[in-house]
């Protein structure tokens, strides 16, 4: 069956289903894979090669979690139980965990692969791991075709979306570990008139699927279901997060001192494009590079967009993203590679999609 067929048979069955309502709160993924189907396009599958971390130089300020000295704040939005806390601001959260990233590491690979994913990358030295592309099959419709068919056809259903996941493993300045899970997400989108042809597209990260799985992560960690429900849910005021300027660089304001404003930053980076090669935070410097993620690459995303002098077969570029603080006001700046302050139009549209996250 080509895919237009496919298509068409989607197309059918989600009319059928119109009058049905999903399961909004049911997540069943399934990995892609690694290679090509028709489920994935090559281009789709070469994102996970493309967002390995390559370490440059010798030393690796990040490796072995060694993060340098940070400096004490009294945190806000805090909820916790046992060893286990989730802190909150705007729509970021994460967890910070009582206990050493080594003794964490196995049990948060063991719960992605029990969620239904494969890891794309799991770098323990760096305190990365992110899974592979993969569709939540609970999307689908539960209609008469399908529930006729059965599973002998199941493979030409398609939601028409892939997730993938970055965990990040971080020190703290307790002893503890704190931990990040941030989402990326494509759509698949017709690309002609016809509605014959298609394409994969970037789509907005999912905060609420980011809640969802530190919820779940919770429960591996051993809160209860209950629990990890309650404190997932914990309301928050908005922190605030503004772009001004100093000394002519664009900059984003945080009013939060540095140690909330180092994990808020790094969260907002993982979601919104950028590869966090390295990071020293002694420093308060995340090393970050773009590479464009679309399929089709005469259309660029929405981030690649906002670099509209590069083309697509251009080199990675390469940013530093500087966060200095003093008591509870941080500046975030945008570096070019060498580490000078850029003053450009992509410091300014870098400026404003962490802003714009941050909210």
């Amino acid at each position: 069956m080509n895919h237009f067929s496919r298509l068409a048979l989607l197309s059918l069955s989600l009319t059928l289903a119109a009058c049905s309502a999903l399961d909004s709160d049911k997540i069943d993924y399934k990995s892609a894979g690694k290679g090509p189907s028709l489920d994935v396009p090559p281009d789709l599958t070469q994102l996970s090669r493309d967002t390995r971390y390559a370490v440059p130089g010798g030393a690796v300020t990040a490796s072995s979690f060694q993060l340098g000295q940070t400096t004490q704040s009294v945190p806000t939005a805090v909820t916790s139980l046992g060893d286990v806390h989730i802190e909150r601001a705007g729509t970021q959260r994460w967890l910070v965990v009582n206990r050493p990233a080594d003794q964490l590491w196995e049990p948060v690979r063991d719960f992605w692969q029990e969620n239904g994913f494969l890891l794309a990358m799991d770098q323990a030295n760096l305190g990365i791991m992110e899974t592979d592309w993969a569709e939540n099959r609970a999307k689908l419709p539960q209609d008469f075709i399908r529930n006729t068919l059965g599973k002998v056809l199941d493979s030409l259903y398609s939601t028409g979306e892939r997730d993938k996941f970055r965990t990040r493993l971080e020190r703290n300045a307790s002893g503890g570990t704190d931990i990040f899970i941030s989402h990326r997400g494509m759509i698949e989108v017709y690309n002609t008139t016809l509605k014959d042809t298609t394409m994969w597209q970037p789509r907005a990260a999912d905060p609420e699927l980011e809640a969802e799985f530190l919820r779940r992560l919770m429960v591996k960690l051993g809160v209860t279901q209950a629990q990890s429900k309650a404190l997932v849910a914990a309301e928050v005021s908005k922190n605030s997060s503004r772009v001004t300027a100093v000394n002519g660089q664009p900059v984003v304001q945080i009013d939060e001192g540095f140690d909330r404003a180092w994990r808020r930053v790094g969260l907002s980076l993982d979601r919104t494009g950028f590869t966090v090669e390295d990071r020293d935070r002694s420093k308060g410097i995340y090393f970050v590079r773009y590479v464009e993620p679309v399929a089709d690459k005469s259309e660029p995303s929405f981030l690649g967009k906002l670099f509209s002098g590069s083309k697509a077969n251009a080199a990675p570029l390469k940013y530093r993203i500087a966060i200095v603080s003093q008591g509870e006001s941080t500046t975030v700046s945008v570096l070019n590679a060498s580490g000078t302050a850029d003053t450009s139009g992509n410091a300014q549209r870098i400026v404003k999609v962490i802003a714009d996250d941050l909210r």
